[in-house]
């Protein structure tokens, strides 16, 4: 299987069939050397490495994006976090170290990005849950929807 193929089969895996769709489905004549560039050398290269699976992986890259303050892509890694198995508790002890290492700037607003989608993974731990995490009332202007469009955008 090439990079690329195989990139494509590890990219649905991890970001879902519908997210890749979307992706797929709006690439252009702009737009289709990055989607070439990140199936095959970030998916077909990177994330089918051996040397770590693909919760520690996960776990890397929530960290890094929350530190880098990509809010939307952030979202979309949050989703495939979950795909890929990690807890909240998983999650939220990635964004704790975050706030340690990076400042609680950064990780108030990866709690705040996080949080609506965990609670829509498991909506019964709303508001006040063991694992609503910190965030929310300090997200400041936009709230924690803020900058999850890109996720939309398909660029990955």
């Amino acid at each position: 299987m090439s990079d690329y193929d195989e990139g494509m089969k590890v990219r649905r895996e991890v970001l879902g069939d519908e997210h890749v769709d979307r992706a797929v489905a709006r690439t252009d004549e702009f737009t289709a050397d990055f989607q070439e560039l990140i199936t095959r050398y970030a998916w077909g290269t990177i994330w089918t490495r051996p040397g770590l699976d693909r919760r520690t992986r996960s776990c890397i890259t929530l960290a890094m994006l929350a530190t880098l303050g990509h809010e939307g892509e952030l979202a979309m890694h949050v989703r495939a976090a979950l795909r890929n198995g990690l807890s909240r508790e998983e999650i939220k002890e990635v964004l704790l170290q975050v706030a340690i290492y990076a400042g609680v700037p950064a990780a108030n607003r990866a709690f705040a990005v996080a949080q609506p989608i965990l609670a829509e993974a498991r909506p019964e731990a709303g508001p006040g849950g063991a694992e609503a995490g910190p965030g929310g009332a300090e997200a400041g202007p936009g709230g924690a929807e803020a900058g999850s469009g890109s996720a939309e955008t398909g660029t990955q």
